[in-house]
């Protein structure tokens, strides 16, 4: 009963809180109330709105997929949208930095912090969820990060707890030998690590590791890979990984000093697949990534938007994939790991429906760095 009424005090709060925002566009000339989805105003919408997001059933294995909000666009917005890499960027620095405040602010107030307008997502038709146009993820890293705004310094523990705070040794304690992406997906992260990550005599880290590591057996063999070491947690998964040549179970999310058992500068690749939005320490684990990467070395880090809902973090949870890719390169520039040349790449299938390029089945992004 207590959980009914606060839902609906959530409720009511977000009627009240359009209704006002609708008043003070028409006698005050507010603007785009609907399109800018990446401002403030929306961020707190979103968080005050979490316990009403609607979870698509994966209907495998517990897994969900988090669904975006819908927003229209005029034409008149579209044509005075930035599209510019810096004007889309900025705002993810400020939002992430800015996701703490917000939500500690009341769903009536009016505020409009970051006015940039990025309109150029799309909401599938059939899903609903918002998505990406072709170009936005390689545009969602800046060139350059500004050091003194961290966007990491001023978030709680709570940005990097859980819905499901127990051990994850309990939570990995059965093996589950099922891909988390679709057929498609699949194909596209084998193909891209195998031919496009790896080079010959390739000493390879899958971080976060289990009964598959997208990698070609044969092409593995042709690369005369010297080593691929995974890292997961549950040994019958690691044990069925046959590209593996050892393995290890390390529980990444059990302290703060998080240490890999390697020594330092032996890899040429880590992968980390699928994985990144459960850490709770991502900072460290890619600084000790960092660490055991040689010179020149690269981490790929893969994602789509499949996630077990219940272990993803809160600074994941709840926002869209532009922020995303924007998170996971601010962890590789501020995690101190040496990390340089971070750019986002989309690897996603598209295929042309009307004007937009759209992404067929589950999304596939990477983002990657060079250790310096």
């Amino acid at each position: 009963m207590p959980q009914f009424f606060r839902s609906m005090r959530v409720r009511r709060n977000a009627v009240i809180s359009i209704l006002v925002y609708c008043f003070l566009m028409k006698f005050h000339g507010i603007q785009s109330f609907g399109s800018q989805y990446n401002s403030c105003i929306i961020k707190q919408r979103r968080l005050a709105t979490t316990s009403m997001m609607k979870m698509i059933p994966r209907v495998m294995d517990g897994e969900y997929l988090d669904e975006k909000m819908n927003t229209a666009t005029s034409s008149q917005q579209q044509q005075d949208a930035p599209n510019s890499a810096a004007a889309i960027t900025t705002t993810r620095r400020r939002m992430i930095a800015a996701s703490l405040f917000a939500s500690m602010i009341p769903p009536i107030v009016p505020l409009v912090m970051t006015p940039s307008i990025s309109n150029a997502m799309y909401t599938d038709p059939v899903t609903k969820i918002l998505l990406p146009s072709q170009g936005e993820i390689e545009a969602a890293i800046p060139s350059f990060f500004d050091d003194d705004e961290n966007p990491f310094e001023s978030l709680d523990k709570a940005s990097f707890s859980r819905l499901d705070q127990t051990s994850d040794v309990d939570f990995y304690k059965n093996p589950r030998f099922i891909e988390h992406v679709d057929e498609n997906a699949v194909r596209i992260l084998t193909q891209y690590i195998s031919n496009n990550v790896l080079k010959p005599n390739d000493s390879v880290l899958d971080l976060c590791s289990s009964w598959t590591s997208h990698i070609d057996r044969n092409r593995a063999e042709e690369l005369n890979l010297k080593r691929i070491s995974g890292l997961g947690m549950n040994q019958e998964e690691l044990q069925a990984n046959n590209v593996l040549t050892d393995y290890t179970i390390v529980d990444l999310n059990a302290k703060s000093d998080v240490k890999l058992p390697y020594d330092d500068s032996v890899f040429d690749v880590v992968l980390c697949q699928l994985s990144i939005d459960y850490l709770i320490y991502p900072l460290n684990v890619l600084k000790e990534v960092g660490r055991v990467l040689k010179p020149g070395g690269r981490v790929v880090i893969l994602f789509s938007n499949r996630l077990f809902i219940q272990k993803a973090i809160g600074l994941w949870t709840g926002k869209d994939d532009l922020d995303h890719v924007y998170t996971v390169g601010a962890y590789l520039n501020f995690c101190n790991g040496g990390f340089i040349d971070i750019r986002a790449k989309d690897l996603s299938t598209r295929k042309k429906k009307g004007k937009e390029n759209m992404i067929v089945g589950d999304p596939i992004y990477a983002v990657v760095g060079i250790k310096g």
